[in-house]
This record gives structure tokens, sequence and C-alpha cells, in this order.
């Protein structure tokens, strides 16, 4: 669930639910009660399994990158280069304000028989200041992550939001449904060009890449 800052950034972002009613802010666990972990944090935001996902990146990753290579897309994974590389992140992730295109490429597959690497084409999405923190929306295509990016060290920044789907208007709660919440990476791979790294999505894949640029690049 949002805290009460989180559910006025997304009143303020237009993606909260109609009357944006305050939701409790869920506690951290024992595990993770550092006093670094003020509210406001996403650690002090985050789920217990967003949590988890954000921890094992890494491991979520390499498994990805084996499943699709295994599958016989190794061609494709080598194309992408630096954005499909685990450690390229670079100093200064921070993601500006302003409109971009994005598209997401799958990586695994959580099911046999299922295509080990999907592509997809440019769609749009959008990065608002919203007072302390930033909102990303992607605005166009079927599956459209939703959320606030949060500030955590110098090569990273993390995103915790909620997965659209369809031709639905309003995004669910974040920590209503366990299925429709995300968490990620944002992370700079190059001069204006930066990818959201999506660990152990609920559906379809090990690990999703939404590469992001400016619209106006």
């Amino acid at each position: 669930m949002w805290g009460r800052t989180f559910l006025y950034l997304t009143c303020a972002a237009g993606l909260g639910l109609a009357g944006c009613r305050t939701v409790p802010a869920m506690p951290p666990s024992a595990a993770d009660a550092a006093p670094a972990e003020a509210a406001g944090t996403w650690r002090a935001t985050a789920t217990d399994q967003d949590k988890a996902r954000i921890r094992g990146w890494y491991s979520s990753w390499t498994a990805a990158l084996a499943d699709a290579r295994a599958k016989g897309y190794g061609a494709d994974v080598e194309r992408e280069g630096v954005l499909l590389q685990p450690t390229a992140a670079l100093p200064n992730p921070h993601l500006p304000a302003g409109e971009y295109r994005c598209r997401t490429i799958k990586l695994g597959t959580q099911g046999r028989g299922a295509i080990g690497f999907i592509a997809y084409d440019w769609f749009r999405c959008r990065v608002s200041d919203e007072q302390e923190l930033a909102s990303l929306t992607k605005l166009t295509g079927s599956q459209r992550p939703v959320g606030l990016i949060f500030p955590d060290n110098l090569k990273r920044q993390i995103f915790l939001g909620t997965l659209v789907l369809g031709d639905e208007k309003i995004p669910v709660n974040y920590g209503s449904d366990r299925m429709r919440d995300m968490a990620g990476l944002i992370e700079r791979i190059a001069d204006n060009r930066w990818r959201l790294v999506l660990p152990a999505p609920a559906y379809e894949s090990l690990l999703d890449v939404i590469e992001l640029v400016p619209a106006n690049g």
C-alpha cells in the first residue's frame, strides 16, 4: 500500500484511484528496519515481494539471458548490445521529466514452449516531476507500467508501480494485487538513454527491460 506521501503524489499525477483515499503505510519488516528506511524511501514503501525482486535482480537477469540463449535467441540478445548487459549502468541515473519513446524487451519465459525473446516496437512514455519524486507512465500499448521513481544510489533509481492492462483507465492501488505490482531499476546506459529493468515480472517472462530515449532526441 502507498503511504500518505505516495497517495498525494499519485493524485497529483492523475495516477491514483477516484477520490485518492488514504491507505496506511506498510510497516517495514524486521529484516529491513534500518535507520535509512525513513518514510518516503523505496524500502519503506515497497512490498516484501518487491524488495525481494530488487535484491534478486542479478539472478533474474542471468537466468533470463541463459533461457533466451538456450531457446536460440543468442543473436537477438547480442544485437541489443549494452541494453541487455547487466552491469552496464553508468553514474547519474536521474531520468529527467519529459516525453519519451520507450520499447519493451521480454527475456526468458516462465512456461515451456513459450518464446524466450520478444522485442516490441516503440511506444510513448512520460516522466513527470511530482514534488520530491518523479512519476513514470507508459502511455500506449496493452501493458502499461505506471508508478513513482525513488532515489537509491549513484547508479540506479528504483521504480515502484502497478501494471495497467488493455483499455483500463485507472491503475489499481499498489500493494492491493501482487500480480499487478511492479518493481525495477532505472539506469542510465548512455547519453540520453535509460532503461527500466523489471526482474521477475508476474507474467510471461523472467525479465523485462524497457528502453527509454527522449522523444525529441
